[in-house]
């Protein structure tokens, strides 16, 4: 078996404002592996600023990884632990390359049959004119739920948001979901939980920063509406850790980015521990090309979460890979009669 690596850079539509800044390109990587005929590739995709993994040895992992392919993904991705988007690449890699196709990770109704996920539309940050159009435009395109970046405007302004969409649709017609990236104060934050109930929210992702596990805790037993973990799991691999971060804040929800917690094993991991504890979650991508969301919404669907999921960012770049990924009302189907470039996607990535 041979196994290289190979950096890509998307290049966003339209730059896209986050908590961390204006993007306008985002690196990726790409582990392939060939085996006679068969081919195998995963994405790594790693996310600058965010990943626990953004560090200067990052390459010369995937060099590691390369050289020592033949010990098997068990036991690389026991050696992995420090670099979680790697771990993701290379699950993927070996999954695609045992699979029927290598796009085919997990055959199911969604990739047979065209049944659909359920998903939210993204309403990126920006100026309240900016983000307005993209709301009028998820609704135009059939969303019934949205998530809306919030944190880079005027909270006043964000809140007149909020109450345009409410004045024209109530929760029933509309699910709003809001994500902080941590943006709020420590002492501030249940106020503006406060004042975001009044809109009828479904859930705010991560309402202050990453590691303050006491008053995150404080703040899930107080809030008036749902909390939802996101940075937090970022950078826990240990079994007990994730136990006692679960028990101690004890959230209405948490979200899951196997790019960022180390692949579906890991997802799988915080699954199981937050069912026993009775917490929901949902998936979400983390600005994968479509080779990444590609294997992460055929995951998502085979856990059977009516919920919808974070999903929708293939649309994106301009540079993406084209594939059987369409989204439609508000819903991501996989379209038997298109078909994946592997062809063009070799080239690109050996």
């Amino acid at each position: 078996m041979r196994a290289s690596y190979k950096k890509y850079v998307l290049d966003f539509k339209r730059p896209s404002g986050t908590s961390r800044g204006i993007m306008s390109q985002k690196e990726t990587w790409f582990i392939s592996l060939i085996d006679d005929e068969r081919f195998g590739i995963g994405e790594c995709g790693l996310l600058r600023g965010l990943s626990v993994d953004d560090r200067p040895d990052y390459e010369n992992k995937l060099k590691w990884v390369c050289d020592n392919i033949a010990l098997g993904p068990k036991v690389l991705l026991s050696n992995l632990n420090e670099f979680p988007s790697i771990q993701f690449g290379v699950e993927q890699a070996f999954l695609s390359l045992d699979a029927r196709s290598p796009f085919l990770l997990f055959p199911s109704e969604f990739t047979n049959e065209e049944k659909p996920i359920d998903i939210n539309g993204l309403i990126w940050m920006g100026n309240e004119q900016f983000m307005l159009s993209q709301i009028e435009h998820k609704l135009a395109d059939g969303f019934s739920c949205i998530k809306l970046k919030i944190g880079a405007i005027d909270f006043e302004k964000e809140l007149k948001l909020l109450s345009s969409i409410r004045s024209r649709f109530n929760k029933d017609e509309i699910e709003i979901r809001v994500d902080a990236n941590g943006a709020f104060k420590i002492e501030e934050a249940l106020d503006k939980l406060k004042v975001l109930a009044t809109f009828d929210i479904h859930s705010i992702e991560q309402p202050i920063k990453p590691n303050n596990w006491r008053a995150m805790a404080q703040l899930c037993k107080q809030t008036p509406l749902p909390i939802a973990l996101d940075e937090e799991l970022i950078g826990i691999y240990d079994q007990t850790k994730k136990k006692q971060l679960l028990q101690t804040v004890q959230p209405q929800y948490i979200i899951l980015k196997p790019s960022l917690i180390g692949g579906f094993s890991r997802a799988e991991e915080w699954i199981s521990l937050a069912e026993q504890m009775k917490i929901k979650w949902w998936a979400t991508s983390a600005l994968e090309s479509n080779i990444g969301l590609n294997a992460i919404a055929q995951w998502t669907f085979e856990k059977n979460n009516p919920m919808p999921q974070g999903l929708g960012t293939g649309g994106l770049f301009t540079n993406n890979f084209d594939c059987p990924l369409q989204v439609g009302q508000g819903q991501l189907f996989y379209r038997k009669g298109l078909s994946w470039p592997i062809q063009k996607i070799k080239e690109l990535c050996i």
